[in-house]
């Protein structure tokens, strides 16, 4: 093992063109999430109302911020060194309390959720600035910025925890933006100025296959949720025909993101001359909605199950057909970025969907459902055929 008292021996080597594994403690971090996952998709099912939606939306924001801040600080440190093993553990017991925390965040346990959500930001990166600890380290005005960011926010966090109703949801809102303003101002402070792309150096291969692994966790909640419900019901050709529309959608889903796409990514930003550029863009930013359509595509899963005939009402149609457009949504601006070019199979499924909305309150939730994995069958299926056209 490499020694530790050389807190630069902390660091992954990066290597142009080569990229490191995810190891299996980060794997087993991110099972924290896997419930972070479904308490958001129950917390939207729950309270879909448009207060509601505004709550789990931000918590969804919190959820993947903290997590793909962890990605970014397991992308420079070495997770196979005992002290990163512990700071992840650490990090899981606070997502644990976070993910607990979620249905009741704007209730009884608003508090328990900033603390942990603080806790984790702010102590993961004061680990970070330990590591750098030394003259001359690159990362290390990196990580001085990046923490005077976060504790102002945890800051308005806390405040928020503390706080009820719409003051809770006003100081989180704040909070929130600060954090997802500071990468696009390069964590400017007084004094040290903004980052550099420089100093932005990151293992591209790993950083993809980081966020890959995270559209598994969504994707596999969503089966999960959805077995679990079906075998909970008395079985009719109405549900067994909607848990068949299910899986396939899902299926799509992966289809859609994993057959070329994930792949060209990692090989794009493995060669790229600015890494850390295509990082923040493509795999902080651009994911969010991919990630969100999952889940909200989730949450349709288990209304068509529980109900598949009548007329669909708001919330069926909202989630059934907004799922899947923000994923389409997601992907193809993901696919821009790293391909440089728009889907024509991603664009014609979204201009479907957005048709489809027209008619979704004359349908069944069988019907909407079956029609919206339709067209995510159809964009997969184009998109497969086009890119072997071209590679032709």
């Amino acid at each position: 093992m490499a020694v530790e008292n050389d807190r630069s021996a902390l660091f992954r080597p990066i290597v142009r063109h080569q990229h490191s594994r995810v190891t299996y403690a980060e794997l087993f971090f991110d099972l924290v999430f896997v419930f972070a996952v479904t308490q958001i998709s129950h917390t939207l099912l729950g309270r879909f109302t448009p207060l509601g939606a505004v709550q789990t939306t931000l918590l969804f924001l919190a959820v993947w911020w903290v997590w793909v801040y962890t990605a970014w600080i397991t992308n420079w440190l070495n997770p196979e060194l005992t002290s990163v093993r512990i700071l992840l553990f650490c990090l899981m017991l606070g997502g644990l309390v976070l993910s607990t925390s979620i249905p009741d965040a704007f209730e009884a346990r608003g508090r328990w959720f900033a603390i942990a959500y603080a806790a984790m930001q702010v102590g993961r990166t004061a680990f970070w600035l330990a590591a750098t600890a030394g003259a001359g380290h690159a990362g290390r005005n990196n990580a001085i910025r990046i923490l005077v960011w976060l504790s102002v926010s945890a800051i308005f966090w806390i405040a928020g925890g503390f706080a009820e109703g719409e003051w809770r949801l006003a100081l989180w809102i704040v909070a929130l933006a600060i954090e997802y303003v500071s990468p696009a101002a390069r964590f400017w402070v007084p004094g040290l100025g903004a980052s550099t792309m420089q100093e932005w150096t990151v293992d591209g291969g790993h950083m993809a296959e980081r966020c890959a692994l995270f559209i598994i966790i969504a994707l596999g909640e969503s089966i999960v949720v959805t077995g679990a419900t079906f075998a909970e019901l008395t079985w009719t050709f109405g549900n067994v025909a909607a848990f068949a529309s299910a899986l396939a959608g899902s299926i799509a889903m992966w289809w859609i993101y994993f057959h070329r796409g994930a792949e060209a990514g990692t090989e794009l930003i493995s060669n790229s001359a600015e890494p850390g550029r295509l990082a923040r863009l493509a795999y902080t930013y651009l994911h969010m909605p991919i990630v969100a359509g999952i889940i909200l595509a989730a949450v349709a899963d288990e209304l068509v199950l529980k109900h598949p005939d009548g007329h669909s009402d708001l919330r069926t149609a909202l989630s059934a057909i907004g799922g899947p457009l923000l994923f389409l949504f997601g992907t193809i601006l993901f696919k821009l970025a790293i391909r440089g070019w728009l889907q024509l199979s991603h664009m014609a499924g979204i201009a479907a969907l957005a048709g489809l909305a027209w008619f979704a309150g004359g349908l069944s939730p069988l019907w909407l459902s079956l029609l919206t994995t339709g067209i995510l069958i159809i964009v997969a299926a184009w998109e497969s055929i086009s890119l072997r056209s071209k590679a032709g």
